[in-house]
C-alpha cells in the first residue's frame, strides 16, 4: 500500500478511507487568498456504494489502494458457488453465489469475464459489453415480422429472460447487451 498527499489524488482513484475501499468521484481544491487550502472529495464507498462528501486538508497522507484486475475464465458452477479460472497462471477460484448475482445469467461455461481484486479479495466482475445465446423458448416467429414490430419474451440458455423482436424464434443465436440486458440483434 502507498501513501499519497490528498492533492495528488484524481477521479477515479481508489483510496483506502477509514478502513473502507472508496472510489473518488469529485475532487474540489479552493485557495482562498491567504488562507489554508482546503480540498473537497465527493467519495463513493464500494462496498455499501454509499457517496459521501469529505473535507481534507491537501497535505494529509491517504493510503491509495492498489487494485488487480485479472483476465478470467468462467468454468463451471459448483454447489453454491461459480469456479472461474485465471487465464494468465491458471488459478481456479469459487466466487459465492450471493456475490456473482444475476451477473451469471450472461455468462455460459468458458466464457471470459474481468475480476478486479483488492488484498486477493475479490472486489467487482466486469462483464463484456455483449454477448451471444441462444434462445431456447419463445412464442413461435411470426412470418413477416419487421424490426418495428412488438417484442415478445424469450428465455436464453443461460436462464436470462429478455424480451426480443417476434421474427426471433426458438433455436436463434443472438447478440444481448450485458449493461442493461437488452436485445441487440442475430448474432453472426
Amino acid at each position: 500500500m502507498a501513501s499519497i498527499t490528498y492533492v495528488e489524488l484524481r477521479r477515479g482513484m481508489i483510496i483506502v478511507e477509514e478502513g473502507q475501499l472508496c472510489q473518488v468521484l469529485e475532487r474540489d481544491l479552493k485557495t482562498p487568498g491567504n488562507l489554508p487550502s482546503k480540498l473537497r472529495l465527493k467519495l463513493k464507498n464500494l462496498k455499501t456504494g454509499l457517496v459521501a462528501d469529505k473535507r481534507v486538508h491537501p497535505e494529509d497522507k491517504v493510503e491509495q489502494a492498489h487494485l488487480d484486475t485479472r483476465d478470467m475464465q468462467y468454468l463451471y458452477k459448483d454447489g453454491d458457488g461459480y469456479v472461474f479460472m485465471d487465464k494468465e497462471n491458471y488459478d481456479q477460484i469459487t466466487l459465492g453465489k450471493e456475490w456473482v448475482g444475476d451477473l451469471i445469467l450472461y455468462l455460459k461455461e468458458n466464457d471470459d469475464a474481468k475480476v478486479t481484486f483488492h488484498a486477493d479479495k475479490p472486489l467487482s466482475l466486469e462483464l463484456p459489453n455483449t454477448i451471444e445465446l441462444k434462445v431456447i423458448d419463445t412464442e413461435p416467429s411470426v412470418k413477416g415480422a419487421t424490426a418495428a414490430a412488438q417484442y415478445k419474451p424469450a428465455t436464453l440458455e443461460t436462464g436470462l429472460k429478455i424480451t426480443v423482436p417476434s421474427f426471433i424464434g426458438v433455436g436463434e443465436v443472438i447478440q444481448v447487451d450485458t449493461r442493461d440486458g437488452s436485445y441487440l440483434s442475430r448474432a453472426k
